[in-house]
């Protein structure tokens, strides 16, 4: 298994001008790792981020869309794998960081830890490709290939709890942040 920030910093030496949609624990820790205007971050809506994800890539199909979702946070919205599969955005990316807890809930773990395929679900939902990792090695190798593919694609990354990154609130709840990335993603 990975550390979540690893496989962060890997997609972030591989970004372009993708926009990514961050939730929860991701998003704290991808705000250090890659600022950008085209971060979206928030919590407080768990299982929210692939539908603001969706909304997106349906809003801007010239560019791509990124998630960095949780397995918690999927299990609390799986009818959006079928919403999105149905729409079938060619420009979302919809990665699952699985590290089978509910982290940001005091690390309860989620139901099905470790037995629930997330890629099956995608799959069984009508994503047409999933992948999963659980060597940063790999990752690393393919992550550029699979940010040219067309979408929607569900990337299952196996990872353990906790990163080293402080929580930044002010970032995440900022409506001045918020301002920034509207006006960045309507260019």
């Amino acid at each position: 298994m990975m550390k979540r920030d690893e496989c962060l910093k890997v997609l972030a030496r591989h970004r372009t001008d993708e926009i990514v949609v961050a939730v929860y624990k991701a998003a704290q820790e991808w705000i250090h790792i890659c600022p950008s205007d085209l971060n979206y971050t928030f919590t407080g809506a768990m299982g929210q981020g692939s539908s603001h994800a969706l909304g997106l890539a349906l809003g801007r199909p010239d560019k791509r869309v990124i998630v960095l979702d949780g397995d918690g946070s999927l299990l609390m919205n799986l009818g959006s794998l079928v919403t999105i599969a149905n729409a079938a955005p060619k420009n979302l990316i919809h990665c699952v960081c699985e590290n089978g807890t509910y982290e940001t809930n005091g690390a309860v773990s989620i139901p099905g830890a470790r037995r629930v395929s997330f890629v099956g679900l995608a799959r069984a939902a009508g994503y047409p490709k999933g992948y999963e990792f659980g060597s940063l090695e790999e990752w690393e190798r393919e992550v550029g290939r699979i940010l040219k593919e067309e979408g929607p694609i569900l990337v299952d990354l196996k990872v353990v709890p906790a990163g080293e990154y402080p929580e930044d609130f002010r970032r995440l709840y900022s409506v001045e942040f918020r301002e920034v990335f509207r006006k960045t993603v309507q260019k």
